[in-house]
C-alpha cells in the first residue's frame, strides 16, 4: 500500500533536478479541446498510482522526459497560446504540485500575463500543507481543479492503491484552498461509484462548503486500448467509461 506523502520524495529525485533554477521533467507540450481550447504541458511523476490512469506509462518513467526551467515551460506553452489564439494554461499528465517551487515560478509568469493557469491536482500535498493553499492564493489568473478518486476512502484505496486515509487529503485541499479564496471546484471520478458511494461524497463536500455541490465535475474513464489492459488485469472495470469511438469531440 503506497504512503503517498513518502512516494511524494521519491519520484521527486527523479523528476525534479535543481541547478541555478528548479527544473521539471515533462513528455510534451500540446493543444487541446479542453475547457474549450487549452495549452498543456504533460509532466512526469505522481504521488499516487491509479489503475485507470491514461498517462501512467509516462507517469512512472521518469528517463521519457526531458527537463525544462520554468521559463522554457512558460515559452512553450506562451507558443501553443499564441498559434492557437488559446487565453488559457495548464499542466497535465502527472501530479504538478511535486515540484512546488517550479510550480509556482510557472504560475507566477502566466500571472503577469493576465493569462489564466488551470492547475489540475490530486490535492494530496495541498491538503497536508495548508501554506501551500496559501501560496496560491497570491496568483489572480488560476483556478484550481482538485481530482477527487472515488467517492470514498474505501474506493480510492482500491483505484490507487495508496492509503484509505490519504482519501481526506484530497478533501482537505478543497477547504484549505476555499479558507485562502482560491478558485477551485472538484472533479469526481465516478466511473467505479455506486449510489451510496456518489451520497457520500455530495455529504462530504458538503460538509466543507454547500457551494462546491454546484461546481462538481463529473469525470469518467477513457478505455484506450492501453487503460482497458490495465483494469483488465487489476480485476477492477468501470461501470461508466468513455470508449474511445464514442468520445466526445470537445474532449479530444
Amino acid at each position: 500500500m503506497i504512503d503517498p506523502l513518502s512516494l511524494t520524495e521519491h519520484v521527486k529525485k527523479m523528476v525534479v533536478k535543481v541547478d541555478d533554477v528548479e527544473k521539471r521533467a515533462y513528455f510534451r507540450f500540446r493543444g487541446g479541446r479542453w475547457y474549450g481550447g487549452i495549452a498543456t504541458a504533460d509532466c512526469i511523476g505522481c504521488n499516487l498510482r491509479c489503475v485507470f490512469c491514461w498517462s501512467w506509462y509516462f507517469r512512472d518513467n521518469a528517463k521519457k522526459g526531458r527537463f525544462y526551467s520554468p521559463v522554457q515551460v512558460y515559452h512553450k506553452l506562451v507558443n501553443i497560446v499564441k498559434r492557437r489564439n488559446y487565453s488559457q494554461v495548464r499542466i497535465s499528465g502527472g501530479e504538478p504540485t511535486i515540484s512546488r517551487k517550479h510550480l509556482l515560478e510557472v504560475i507566477d509568469l502566466f500571472d503577469r500575463d493576465g493569462i489564466l493557469f488551470i492547475l489540475e491536482t490530486n490535492g494530496i500535498l495541498i491538503g497536508y500543507d495548508k501554506s501551500y493553499a496559501k501560496e496560491l492564493s497570491r496568483f489572480d489568473n488560476l483556478h484550481v481543479r482538485v481530482s477527487i478518486k472515488g467517492t470514498t476512502a474505501e474506493e480510492f484505496n482500491k483505484l490507487t492503491n495508496a492509503s484509505p486515509e490519504a482519501f481526506s487529503m484530497q478533501l482537505k485541499a478543497l477547504e484549505n484552498l476555499l479558507d485562502e479564496g482560491v478558485s477551485v471546484h472538484p472533479s469526481i471520478m465516478l466511473s467505479f461509484s455506486d449510489e451510496r458511494g456518489v451520497r457520500n461524497i455530495i455529504e462530504r463536500l458538503r460538509d466543507i462548503d454547500e457551494g462546491l455541490i454546484k461546481e462538481i465535475e463529473e469525470e469518467y474513464v477513457f478505455l484506450y486500448p492501453h487503460v482497458a489492459r490495465r483494469l483488465r488485469e487489476a480485476g477492477i472495470w468501470p461501470k461508466r467509461a468513455y470508449y474511445p469511438d464514442r468520445i466526445p469531440r470537445e474532449l479530444i
